[in-house]
């Protein structure tokens, strides 16, 4: 049996996208590509493939310009929206993927994917036993013919809804030939085709089981009553030029022969490649690793050695150099449990249970020992300091070297980190330990085999990373600031920031007294109580029984995004008070739920876990909480800083916090005069901007132009455009334009910076920070517009936040070294932006901000004055 299926490109990546994009949170690279697209459109292939008597597959799509259909009829498809770009970057990508799968696929001039398949439809029910159309475009179904079926997509490509010959006119009340005809009807809003007025799909049934075409319907107009008549009178071209241009052409020139579309397979090493590219890692555990060609494999022979304590401190003592692994029985170091160490040197791999860490010997070996190797040196340091054992330095961070070389390789999983080197059967480690619903410790030879087998691997890795590092110009980046930094975020982590547990409770009773407030205004304005935390319900609310605003549809049902209420609220108060539900709701689920959770009476300490090998710009980011996220400038989020409080109960809390850093640094690697000019006579920036820019005495600017300037001061350093600058200050884009043209004008210097940043990362393929932290660009020569861009607007802001993330790590090194020379019993509790936060004994307030405030000031030399902030307060909310 021979079967086609016969894709409709656009229909599936379109649903793909905004399938996985209605919650807002879009799956990206650790490049920033966004690629939620992609993994749907993956996904989907994969059940398509599956897909029983499948022998040939084809794939059309739209060229994106315009058909013989908008020279028929100017306004055809009119009122679209423009595809967001977060959408548009990713469909060379889908293309790419296709291609790699062995599968044809084709775009004509002049004619819409629509007619690519109804021709090959036309060409295949005489050569096929079967042909399958799969789309989500309703306007195929008038292909379904005797082997020709129709599936609609529902949900993904899991829910496929089958039109065939046999049940087509039960589902639509008529037949296929009839579909253009009932186009003609009732028109078509997303290819912005107008019906007949007033007619509706009942109607517009009864009319063709009467008169079976359009055409016998004018013709028999007479026959018609009432104001349907006059209609059918007054609007009868139109219905005709509806009909032409929903009838799916079936000439377009295709040069495939069947022979070409025969599907074989895709290629593997390809494949693996694409699916690395774009950091997938579940489809690549699926592949068949054994027939991807990858690099020179690195063979190894290891000698297991169990529970051997003699031979273990015997290696540590007299190696020069050691590969160090802790196990664990879960991914959270502050509460897991050691399941035992590996050592591996040389060929022989060595492993110990927890219990021997008990051992002095041993204890006295790790803690001396210089030369020690280790993957995640951080989790190493904290999980051996909770058992009293303390090792000041590591030689070598396998993490933290690749993040070096290469950001996006610092948040892969450990094998596909060493995959970028060497090849290697280890396997991935949910593999030995299960995901989190299912996670489940092995047998402890399992476990242990597992162990020695990365410290192996670390041995035969690491001098590969070294030597990138060294050819890279990045040793000082990865010695003197990368490395060293890990334990004392360690420390930090161990230390504890503390939650008043009793004010948290107090701010969870405000916040609940709130939700219930705007849920009762809710129910008021609704007319009747419902779940306002449930889309669905509250969609069905807005838009079918109160009609506010125009509704925009997804998989679900009705859009009800902060975006979509936000317009909403321009029209009816119901929207602004969801808005308000929400985020009483998040404040209160996120962090005061969230921080008990992580706290308890006997430790009122959250230890969070600082990722310093996660965002691409070189920033720490925090889990487990994060309390990066606590929101600063609204009042609510202010309060959940009241619950962070100093340790001591007559302690402080001191916040030093960088002025500006960002625009400073903008304004020393542009060599922007009248830039450092303001910064380094402690000139306010943004009211200078402004006077300069609405041409008046800086004494005279207005809150608002100083509002406006400061907008555009830290949105150059992001790549602002035109439009987004007038969607922030709310004024016309032209307006817009013309003060980023004047800013400009200002500082010449920038502009000019900024073109070079371009220009050079499209030369080198890489930005660079003025500490050699490298983030790879690989779209920004792309020829896709959109890819093009984005890489553009990236490439100017890398090397100033990557910069300022540097500046931020070394100056905490320097104030922790500072402080512990000063053998001071404050301790460093967090860093949040460009903010660092100290737990303060009472006798130690002066010293610490003296300490804090020339260090940080002082830490570097860049060419440009640093400003620190510091203030002192008995919680986190300082202002």
């Amino acid at each position: 049996m021979r079967k086609i299926v016969l894709l409709d490109g656009n229909s599936i990546m379109f649903r793909a996208y905004y399938a996985t994009a209605y919650t807002g949170n879009l799956m990206k690279t650790s490049n920033g590509l966004y690629t939620n697209a992609v993994y749907g459109f993956v996904n989907m292939m994969n059940s398509i493939l599956s897909i029983d008597g499948l022998t040939h597959i084809f794939v059309a799509f739209d060229k994106g310009k315009k058909t013989f259909r908008h020279q028929a009829y100017a306004d055809y498809k009119g009122g679209r929206k423009p595809m967001p770009e977060e959408f548009a970057m990713q469909i060379p990508y889908i293309k790419k993927y296709i291609d790699i799968l062995g599968i044809k696929r084709l775009e004509l001039d002049e004619f819409e994917a629509d007619d690519i398949i109804g021709t090959m439809s036309k060409k295949a029910k005489d050569c096929f036993d079967e042909v399958m159309i799969i789309s989500g475009d309703k306007d195929l179904l008038q292909l379904v013919g005797d082997n020709v079926k129709v599936c609609l997509t529902k949900k993904g490509i899991s829910d496929l809804e089958e039109y065939n010959k046999d049940n087509f006119a039960s589902l639509m009340g008529f037949s296929a030939s009839q579909m253009t005809d009932y186009k003609a009807l009732i028109g078509d809003s997303s290819d912005n085709l107008p019906g007949l007025s007033g007619v509706g799909p009942k109607t517009a049934v009864k009319l063709l089981e009467s008169y079976q075409t359009i055409e016998n319907i004018i013709s028999h107009v007479d026959e018609l009553k009432g104001k349907l008549q006059e209609t059918v009178k007054n609007e009868a071209e139109i219905a005709k030029r509806t009909k032409m241009l929903a009838t799916i052409a079936t000439n377009a020139p295709i040069e495939y022969s069947f022979d070409d579309l025969e599907y074989a397979g895709p290629n593997l090493n390809e494949l693996h490649s694409f699916f690395e590219e774009l950091e997938f890692q579940s489809f690549l555990k699926k592949m068949n690793f054994k027939q991807v060609e990858k690099k020179e494999k690195q063979e190894n022979i290891v000698n297991y050695h169990f529970n051997e304590l003699e031979e273990t401190i015997k290696v540590l003592e007299c190696s020069n150099e050691v590969a160090l692994e802790v196990e664990l029985d879960g991914d959270n170091y502050h509460r897991a449990n050691i399941l035992g160490i590996a050592i591996a040197s040389e060929n022989n791999g060595y492993y110990l249970k927890a219990e021997y860490l008990k051992d002095d010997k041993l204890k006295k070996a790790l803690t001396l020992s210089k030369n020690i190797l280790t993957i995640d040196s951080k989790k190493t340091y904290v999980s051996l300091k909770y058992q009293n054992i303390e090792i000041s330095q590591f030689a070598f961070d396998l993490i933290l070297g690749a993040y070096v070389v290469n950001p996006s390789y610092g948040n892969m999983d450990v094998k596909s980190i060493f995959e970028k080197f060497i090849e290697t059967n280890i396997v991935f480690h949910e593999e030995i330990y299960g995901k989190k619903a299912t996670y489940d410790v092995p047998n402890e030879e399992v476990y242990a085999k597992y162990a020695i087998d990365k410290c192996q691997l670390l041995l035969a890795t690491h001098k590969i990373i070294e030597e990138k590092i060294k050819t890279n110009d990045q040793t000082k980046l990865y010695y003197e600031v990368e490395l060293p930094l890990a334990p004392i975020l360690g420390d930090i982590e161990m230390q504890g920031f503390k939650v008043n547990r009793n004010r948290l409770n107090e701010i969870g009773t405000y916040l609940q007294d709130e939700i219930k407030k705007a849920e009762e205004s809710i129910f008021a304005l609704a007319g009747h109580e419902f779940n306002v935390s449930s889309p669905k319900q509250l969609g069905v609310v807005l838009f079918e029984e109160m009609k506010v605003g125009k509704p925009k549809k997804t998989k679900t049902g009705y859009s009800t995004s902060a975006e979509v209420l936000e317009e909403l609220a321009k029209v009816h108060p119901i929207a602004n008070l969801v808005l308000d539900y929400r985020k009483y709701a998040k404040l209160y689920s996120t962090y005061v739920v969230g921080l008990l959770d992580e706290t308890s009476e006997e430790d009122p300490k959250v230890h969070t876990i600082f990722k310093q090998a996660l965002t691409l710009t070189g920033r720490l980011s925090s889990t487990e909480p994060n309390i990066q996220n606590i929101p600063v400038r609204t009042v609510e989020g202010r309060i959940i800083r009241t619950a962070f409080v100093p340790s001591n109960e007559d302690g402080w809390l001191v916040s030093a916090d960088y002025s500006q850093i960002e625009l400073r640094i903008l304004a020393t690697l542009s060599k922007c005069s009248n830039m450092l000019d303001a910064f380094n006579n402690n000139v306010d920036l943004h009211a200078s901007t402004a006077s300069k820019v609405f041409n008046k005495n800086i004494d005279e600017v207005t809150k608002e132009e100083r509002r406006m300037a400061k907008a555009v001061n830290f949105g150059i350093v992001y790549g602002i455009s035109d439009w987004g600058l007038a969607e922030q200050l709310h004024i016309m884009p032209y307006e817009a334009a013309a003060f980023i043209k004047k800013y400009f004008e200002i500082y010449p210097e920038i502009k000019n910076y900024l073109d070079e940043c371009v220009s050079k990362t499209k030369e080198l393929g890489y930005t660079i920070t003025v500490y050699n932290r490298r983030r790879y660009m690989p779209e920004i020569n792309s020829s896709n517009a959109a890819l093009r861009k984005f890489s553009e607007r990236a490439s100017m802001n890398a090397p100033i936040q990557g910069t300022a993330a540097d500046v931020m790590k070394i100056a905490m090194i320097n104030v922790y070294n500072k402080m512990k020379e000063a053998k001071l019993a404050s301790k460093i509790v967090a860093q949040v932006h460009d903010e660092l936060i100290v737990d303060v004994v009472k006798e130690e307030l002066e010293t610490v901000k003296v300490i804090v405030k020339e260090t940080m000031e002082n830490t570097v030399q860049i060419g440009v004055k640093l400003a620190c902030d510091v203030e002192y307060g008995e919680t986190w909310d300082l202002k």
